[in-house]
Formats: C-alpha cells, sequence, structure tokens
C-alpha cells in the first residue's frame, strides 16, 4: 500500500473482577462464564478467520492482568465446560417444552441456542485446547492482533492514594503481561480510562486529615515501565461535552448524573488539538520519555456505544435483558429502544444478517470519510481510534462479533485505509507535539463522579488505610529473607490488590450488583486487616497459631492470583517527584 489515507483501530478492552471462589449466580464465576462464552471465544473465532485470510486484524486488544489469572487458572476450564452443559440442557428442555406448546418459531430457536452453546464446547475443547490465553497469544505471535496490559486489578489509578499503590498495580500489570504473553508490552489500557497529572494531591473525602502532597503524573509510571503508549477520552484532549460511555446501560447511573450535573464545567474546545493524531503526553519537568496517546474518536464511538439510535439498538437484534427462566435463554428482539419487555417481540436469526451487512458498510464508510477529510486538511494520514469494552462485542450485543469480523474483512480490503494495532501506528505515524493533559475519565461527565460520591465515598476509606499500612509494611520488612513473612507480605499485596478494584465503586453506582460489591469489598479489606496483623506478629515473634497459618491457606488457595507478586514495589517510589521541579 502507498501512504494511507489513514489507520484504524478497534481497541477491546477485556476485563472482569476477580470472581474464583466468590459466588457463582447470579454474581460472581457466571460473569467469568458468560463473558467466556458470548465475547472470547465468539471474538477469538473472528480474529482466526481473519487470520486464515493471510492478513492482520489491526485489533487492540486489552486483557487485564486479573482476568488473564482467571482465563489461565485450571478451576476456570471446568466451570466454563459445566456452565456450557448447563446451557445445552437448557436449550433442549426449552425445545421439549415448545414443542408440546406447538410453538415451532420458539423451537426453532431453542435449536439454534442447542447449536449455539454445542459449538462454543467444542471451539472450547477442540480449536483452543481449553487454554483462551494461550489461544490469543498465537493470534498475537501471527501478527493477527496486538495484546496489551493494564493495571493488575483494574485499579481507579488517579483515585488510588499512594504513588506506591500505582507503581504497583503497573508493575504487576507488566509482569502478569510478560508471564503469560512471553514479552513486554507496548501498550497500557488505564482503567475507564482515568488519567491524573503531575501535582500536590489530598484525598477527595470529607474530614481526611494531611496537607497536599505532590504525587507523579499516571504517565510517569507507565514510562518508567517501558510502556508507549495509552488511550484517552477525546473530552481530555480537546474539552467540550465529555460523553460518558455507561449511561445509556445503567439507569442508576442516569439519576446519580442528575445529582453531579449541576457541578459539571465543560472545557472550552481547543480547535487546534485532534482526536486523529497521537500526541506524546507529560507533566513531569525531569528528562523522562513521554508516552503517546490515543483519543477515543467521539464519532464511530455513538455508533456502536449508543443503545438508543447505534447499531446495537437495531429492533432485529437479540434483546438483552428480556430471557425466559430457568434457563436464562434470550428468545426475543430489541423490537424498539422504548419497547418494554411486555412488549418484545420474538427473535428472528434470519433477519439480521442483512443489518449487520448494513451496518458494516456504513461504519467503513464513516471511519473512511473521517480519514479523507483529515487528510484533505492536514495532508498527512490521520488515524481513528474506536475503543470499547470488550464485553459490549457478543455480550450485550449478541451480534456484535459477526458485525465485527464484517467491519474487519471490508477493512482487510480497503485499498487506502491501513489496518494497524496501537504499536504499528506508533512506528508508522510518530507523534509530533508533547502535550499536558488534564485529570478525568471517560465517565460520564469526564471525571470521577461514577467511582466517588456519596454512596461509594466510604469504600475509599478503606483502601486509604490499607494502602498505608502496605506500604509500611513493605518499608520495614519486604528485605526480610524469611520466606514465611515474605509469603505473608505477598497475600497481604493479593488483598490490597483485590480491595482496590475499582469494580467495587462502579456497581455500588449503578445498583446492577451493589450487595455483592459491597461484600466483596468489605470481604478483601478484613482479610487485609488480619493479613496484616499476622504479618506484623510474624516479624515480633516469627511465629503464628495455627489457625492464622490455615488462614493464610485459606486466602491463598482461594485468591490464588500474580505469583510473582513483589512486596518491594510498595516499600519505596521509584523516581520520586521533587517539590520546586
Amino acid at each position: 500500500m502507498a501512504e494511507p489515507l489513514g489507520y484504524f483501530t478497534f481497541v477491546l478492552h477485556s476485563h472482569l473482577p476477580y470472581v474464583i471462589g466468590h459466588g457463582r449466580w447470579p454474581h460472581g464465576m457466571d460473569w467469568l462464564n458468560e463473558a467466556a462464552a458470548e465475547s472470547y471465544i465468539p471474538l477469538l473465532t473472528a480474529f482466526n478467520r481473519l487470520g486464515a485470510r493471510g492478513r492482520g486484524s489491526g485489533v487492540t486488544l486489552g486483557i487485564t492482568p486479573i482476568l488473564a489469572e482467571m482465563l489461565a487458572a485450571k478451576v476456570f476450564r471446568q466451570e466454563f465446560k459445566d456452565y456450557l452443559d448447563q446451557k445445552i440442557q437448557a436449550a433442549t428442555d426449552d425445545l421439549a417444552t415448545f414443542k408440546k406448546l406447538g410453538d415451532e418459531h420458539f423451537a426453532s430457536v431453542a435449536r439454534m441456542w442447542a447449536t449455539h452453546y454445542g459449538e462454543l464446547r467444542r471451539a472450547f475443547s477442540e480449536d483452543f485446547g481449553e487454554d483462551l490465553i494461550g489461544a490469543f497469544r498465537r493470534l498475537m505471535d501471527a501478527g493477527v492482533l496486538e495484546i496489551i496490559t493494564s493495571a493488575a486489578t483494574h485499579g481507579y489509578l488517579p483515585l488510588l492514594g499512594r504513588d506506591t499503590a500505582v507503581q504497583a498495580q503497573v508493575k504487576q500489570g507488566v509482569a502478569t503481561y510478560r508471564r503469560h504473553f512471553g514479552r513486554d508490552p507496548n501498550g497500557f489500557w488505564l482503567p475507564e480510562c482515568a488519567y491524573r497529572p503531575r501535582y500536590p494531591w489530598s484525598p477527595p473525602l470529607k474530614d481526611w486529615a494531611g496537607k497536599p502532597l505532590l504525587r507523579k503524573g499516571v504517565e510517569e509510571f507507565l514510562s518508567e515501565n517501558g510502556l508507549k503508549y495509552f488511550f484517552i477520552d477525546s473530552h481530555l484532549l480537546k474539552g467540550g461535552k465529555a460523553i460518558g460511555v455507561y449511561k445509556d446501560r445503567f439507569d442508576a447511573l442516569e439519576r446519580l448524573w442528575e445529582r453531579f450535573a449541576a457541578q459539571y464545567q465543560e472545557r472550552p474546545e481547543e480547535e487546534d488539538k485532534s482526536p486523529y493524531q497521537a500526541y506524546l503526553v507529560s507533566s513531569a519537568p525531569e528528562t523522562k520519555r513521554p508516552v503517546a496517546a490515543f483519543t477515543r474518536d467521539p464519532k464511530t464511538g455513538l455508533q456502536v456505544w449508543s443503545g438508543e439510535w447505534g447499531y446495537p439498538g437495531d429492533g432485529n437484534y437479540l434483546d438483552f435483558h428480556k430471557k425466559r427462566f430457568p434457563g436464562g435463554l434470550r428468545y426475543w428482539r430489541v423490537t424498539s429502544a422504548q419497547a418494554d419487555l411486555a412488549d418484545k417481540q420474538p427473535y428472528h436469526p434470519e433477519w439480521v444478517a442483512a443489518r449487520i451487512n448494513d451496518q458494516a458498510d456504513h461504519f467503513v464508510s464513516l471511519v473512511a470519510g473521517i480519514l479523507s477529510e483529515f487528510k484533505a486538511k492536514e495532508g498527512r494520514p490521520g488515524m481513528v481510534v474506536a475503543p470499547y469494552d470488550t464485553e459490549l462485542i457478543g455480550h450485550w450485543w449478541f451480534e456484535g462479533p459477526e458485525w465485527l469480523y464484517q467491519v474487519l474483512k471490508r477493512f482487510q480490503d480497503h485499498t487506502q485505509v491501513s489496518l494497524s494495532p496501537g504499536g504499528e501506528i506508533l512506528a508508522a505515524n510518530a507523534p509530533r507535539s508533547i502535550i499536558s493533559l488534564p485529570e478525568g475519565s471517560w465517565g460520564e461527565g469526564g471525571y470521577h463522579w461514577i467511582w466517588l460520591n456519596e454512596m461509594n465515598d466510604w469504600t475509599w476509606r478503606h483502601v486509604y488505610a490499607a494502602e498505608a499500612a502496605m506500604e509500611e509494611m513493605a518499608r520495614l520488612w519486604a528485605q526480610d529473607p524469611d520466606p514465611r513473612l515474605q509469603d505473608l507480605l505477598r497475600q497481604c499485596g493479593r488483598s490490597l490488590f483485590l480491595l482496590e478494584s475499582s469494580d467495587w465503586q462502579f456497581l455500588i453506582s449503578t445498583f446492577s450488583a451493589r450487595d455483592y460489591a459491597e461484600l466483596r469489598l468489605t470481604t478483601h479489606n478484613d482479610d487485609f486487616r488480619r493479613l496484616a496483623a499476622m504479618t506484623r506478629l510474624y516479624a515480633e515473634t516469627r511465629q503464628l497459631p495455627w489457625e492464622d497459618w490455615n488462614f493464610l491457606n485459606l486466602c491463598r488457595e482461594r485468591d490464588d492470583v500474580f505469583p510473582d507478586i513483589d512486596p518491594r514495589w510498595w516499600a519505596e517510589v521509584q523516581y520520586p517527584p521533587v517539590e520546586g521541579q
């Protein structure tokens, strides 16, 4: 290809909180099973189809470290097969019921489900060898896609209370990536695209004592760990109205946003900055390598994120919310964005292919038009970066994996648009400018409202106390040669990581699994506090009661993640910021 019109990449962010050993249904292990069945395996199949055409997909795939740990766990492999067997049995039972009732149309959909889940089970065992992380790794090794990392447990980095906590989240993300994918990562997904520059920071909690302390910018931790790029929402780059990515999916966020809308002030839009080029970001005065930032394209984003007028809201597509129990299978279509559950009409699988193809054509045309306009104006190729939660493609939007395949297939044959993942775009189109960014996220209002509000601010008090305790213990004993003391410190670190997961605040705000989130956060906080007390006692006496060793073993077996965790990450900040520089 001569100089392209521009570059395009889908960025798929794959993440779930740690659920192994912490419940099954309705909240827990079945979240992982659903995501694997509805998103990860269908997407793996689509990527393999694209790779079979002898060309790359240009996809930049984020897999969070905690998700990689779960997908690689032996317990997941057996639980997932059992889950698929249950779905096959549910479809079989539904088919028998519909036959008895003489409902041939629903019987045909039940046959579709039986075939669908049977094929998923076959693909999991035969095509992917019950190793989904290995399957993704092989696609990256073959040049079909690029995989990037993220924070260890998707901690909300701007709100974590200490630089050692951010440092540990990033370092564990890099270490886990190396272990699973056998190379260093190039890119990093900031959880919730949440960024904070360097400045004197104090915890944003009422009645929290302490003077502001100079904190490093998020990009500094990425630079120090060899990471080359990350992603931001368009309003952080240009200002203007922040278009949240979650509000359409959760009614509770609509109500929450109403309370914060009066505080929201829209930044004036900066016309000289464009989401169609990359920028180097630095908030540190020291000579530290800047990190590139790619910006989410708002035009293509709304075509997929919006459930009201985006592609997933097409009336012919499978409705996400209406399910038939006891099996939980879905037999109805969206019908319309305004239709309530009682008005949903039967799903017709044969109706969707034409809509998928039409919408794929529309999306490709939209991207090509954006790039054509940019090149005509700037005289050089631009880039369109389209980030989505992976679980949107398949789980929330059943037809999404086939739509994505059709889009990428068309781009593979396109003579002017280059399908390129983030690392390739960066190599071909090096950023020309170093900029600073404001604090914010891709949540509604562009700030931290979803993760810090009156419903969940209590969670941060526990997080901050645990982070302070972990830092103190690491400073005292991270270099101690006693292996038992190191085992205790490592388990403290694991519990802290799980406590820091941003999912708990998100689930509390959305009311989608509030009780579960509150239980999980308090469980990990209680675990950490007991483990910390055990660590202090052992450091002083070099012995513990037998019941404490049993508790340590219970935590290690249940929360069996991050074997390469290093307590030294919490002991001191590498390259600490210096006042006045």
